[in-house]
């Protein structure tokens, strides 16, 4: 994919082009949505505004990494949405699907491979680290998402938060002692080889 192509075409209205680049990004956008956000529905919605928002300011892009600059409106997508649901707060305790039954797992995490111990493994890991993340204050989620479940460097999370490179820094390592602090209240949970070693957790 020739992504800086596909950024100009799409900053010059090509459609085509820029659903493209939203395919490419689909799965990360939304699985930041449900890290920061806890619910599968709300996701969906804070990552439907985001590509809206995309969409009406790509012309905006000024070049850099253009994940970061997808990141920073999925983000401040999930922040709009978390002000929304004080005001009204009506989330679940757990994901439920359309039929209004509670999930026992996040669908993008089903594996068809795995036995029933995995699977029941897999659960408890999910609904730890999803429970240890709802901890955090939002501007530590956001960046411990960011960072360690998506991947991004340093520099990238900086761009898309908006916040200087040092408080990026400082945000994680406080938001990874505060995931560990709180893992360690679940292992009994986890599996056997799951280790609250190192800065990397999740």
């Amino acid at each position: 994919m020739d992504e800086t192509a596909l950024i100009h075409s799409a900053q010059n209205g090509d459609l085509d082009a820029f659903n493209t680049l939203i395919l490419h990004y689909q799965n990360s956008v939304f699985n930041t949505a449900v890290r920061i956000l806890g619910d599968d529905d709300a996701a969906e919605d804070a990552a439907q505004e985001a590509f809206i928002s995309a969409f009406r300011s790509i012309k905006s892009f000024r070049g850099g990494s253009f994940k970061a600059w997808i990141m920073r409106t999925v983000t401040n997508a999930c922040y709009d949405e978390l002000r929304r649901q004080k005001r009204r707060p009506t989330t679940p305790l757990e994901p439920e699907t359309k039929d209004g039954e509670e999930m026992d797992s996040p669908k993008w995490l089903a594996d068809p491979h795995m036995t029933p111990a995995q699977k029941s493994e897999a659960d408890e890991l999910e609904h730890a680290i999803q429970h240890c993340l709802d901890e955090l204050p939002t501007d530590f989620r956001a960046v411990v998402v960011l960072a360690d479940i998506q991947g991004m460097d340093y520099s990238e999370v900086a761009a898309a938060a908006q916040v200087p490179l040092g408080t990026i820094k400082s945000r994680l390592a406080r938001a990874r002692l505060r995931l560990r602090e709180c893992l360690r209240g679940f292992e009994e949970l986890l599996p056997a080889s799951f280790r609250l070693e190192g800065e990397r957790t999740l």
